[in-house]
């Protein structure tokens, strides 16, 4: 007796540090403190070495985490102005808000 294969692949998931909601690793944009240099930058590949955190791909998110400095916890460093001003201008790139997919209640719930 053989092991069946899930029909299903896996699909990671992590949270938003900002909103903590639950979301496919790709849906969501990876900051990174280096470890060489201690600069926080933008990680669309997700691959960079250093420590990590999450936000989802709206401008709520990125504002409410810089405001409340949810980054400089979550990335244990303290932005510097003119990293904080990097992400910002990274920020209006984003939309306001992200429109919800079928599976998800307008909060981001899941409706299954």
């Amino acid at each position: 007796m053989g092991k069946l294969k899930s029909q299903h692949r896996h699909i990671p998931e992590r949270t938003c540090v900002a909103c903590r909601t639950t979301r496919p690793k790709r849906a969501l944009v990876r900051i990174v403190s280096l470890a060489e240099g201690g600069d926080v930058v933008v990680d669309e590949t997700g691959k960079r070495n250093g420590r990590g955190a999450y936000l989802c791909r709206q401008r709520t998110c990125w504002e409410q985490a810089l405001r409340r400095h949810i980054l400089d916890h979550a990335l244990r460093v303290t932005l510097s102005p003119e990293a904080t001003a990097t992400l910002l201008a990274y920020a209006q790139t984003l939309p306001a808000t992200l429109e919800p997919t079928s599976a998800e209640s307008p909060t981001g719930e899941e409706l299954l």
